[in-house]
């Protein structure tokens, strides 16, 4: 949303969220106003009625003409109070989950909602979301920041040879995102032949137990192989481009993805790309055109794809040229922003 609302200077945005934090912070950035809002009541709670008791001052204090929920989570919340509202209401799906009845309800009781995928609004129309209510505009990537370059620089930080492959995974840590998969595919590379090592970037948010352990588990799982010389972690990173020029090629073990912006990321930087085919990842890049793709758990093939891709250039060449052919074509950013934008528009009233 951020990478948008800069893309889309003939509007006049506010943000209403908690006025201190690092997106408030980039928000000023960009001279868009910050409304300091909270959804939580004093105990921390969150309730509809008191973010309707909220909401309604900011309505007619700053009279906008539209309010739109940026997360699914949101969008849920600002559903159950919209037929309350003044004014129009739409809302983000940016998630592919299972909903209660209670959160299907709320989310149609929003004027439009936007999915970005094919995928997502799919799945929540399954769910009982009317058909008519959604539309699809996938989110846009930067060409400019994001596009083919040659680096080592990584290589020389992690005190590696130019000769080293390197495969980067990009993402929260959690199961969702299909991390187990990367030593289960490490054992069966001949890492040490061929010198390959596995960079994680990102970091996990879950403090339950059960993901600390999924967590610790990536390190001794590597350790038992005896691979922890070819595991690094990178921790959360804000040189994404850079290191998608390092990477010679991007595993992104996903066991659902509504339209992962990584992989958007990685075609338009020319990095090979290896991805379980779910979720919204078909919509970006095609198996043996653009990537390879492969089904979720299926750690021999996922294997055998990295294989195929590290030991052709031919195909590597043709694989990122037609990638980023595709991102250029469908999913740049001043074209997402102009969709977003005649979206909102056409639901003034």
């Amino acid at each position: 949303m951020l990478s948008v609302l800069s893309q889309l200077d003939r509007y006049r945005f506010s943000a209403w969220l908690p006025e201190r934090g690092p997106l408030a912070d980039r928000l000023r950035e960009l001279k868009i106003p910050v409304i300091d809002f909270s959804i939580h009541t004093d105990s921390g709670k969150r309730t509809p009625r008191e973010t309707w008791q909220r909401l309604i001052p900011l309505i007619e204090k700053h009279e906008p003409q539209l309010l739109h929920a940026n997360s699914l989570s949101m969008s849920r919340m600002l559903g159950a109070i919209a037929p309350e509202l003044p004014i129009p209401t739409t809302g983000h799906l940016r998630d592919i989950m299972k909903l209660s009845g209670k959160a299907i309800h709320d989310l149609g009781q929003l004027d439009h909602l936007v999915a970005v995928s094919q995928a997502t609004a799919d799945f929540h129309i399954e769910q009982g979301i009317s058909a008519d209510k959604v539309a699809v505009i996938p989110n846009g990537v930067d060409l400019e920041r994001f596009q083919p370059r040659s680096r080592q620089e990584l290589r020389q930080r992690l005190g590696l040879p130019e000769t080293a492959t390197l495969i980067g995974t990009i993402g929260q840590i959690c199961l969702r995102k299909g991390h187990d998969l990367i030593p289960q595919v490490a054992a069966r590379l001949d890492c040490r032949e061929h010198d390959i090592h596995f960079c994680i970037v990102g970091e996990r948010y879950s403090t339950k137990q059960e993901s600390i352990e999924f967590d610790q588990s990536l390190d001794t799982e590597f350790q038992q192989l005896g691979l922890a010389d070819h595991l690094h972690r990178l921790g959360f990173r804000e040189d994404i481009p850079d290191l998608l020029n390092d990477f010679d090629l991007l595993f992104h073990p996903a066991r659902q993805e509504p339209l992962g912006r990584v992989l958007l990321e990685a075609a338009a930087s020319g990095c090979p790309i290896v991805a379980t085919d779910v979720g919204g990842t078909p919509e970006i890049v095609t198996h043996e055109d653009s990537a390879l793709l492969f089904p979720v758990d299926d750690a021999d093939d996922a294997a055998k794809q990295i294989q195929r891709l590290l030991s052709d250039d031919a195909l590597q060449h043709s694989h990122t040229r037609h990638a980023r052919q595709q991102i250029e074509a469908r999913f740049s950013l001043p074209f997402a922003a102009r969709r977003l934008g005649e979206f909102w528009k056409a639901r003034l009233p």
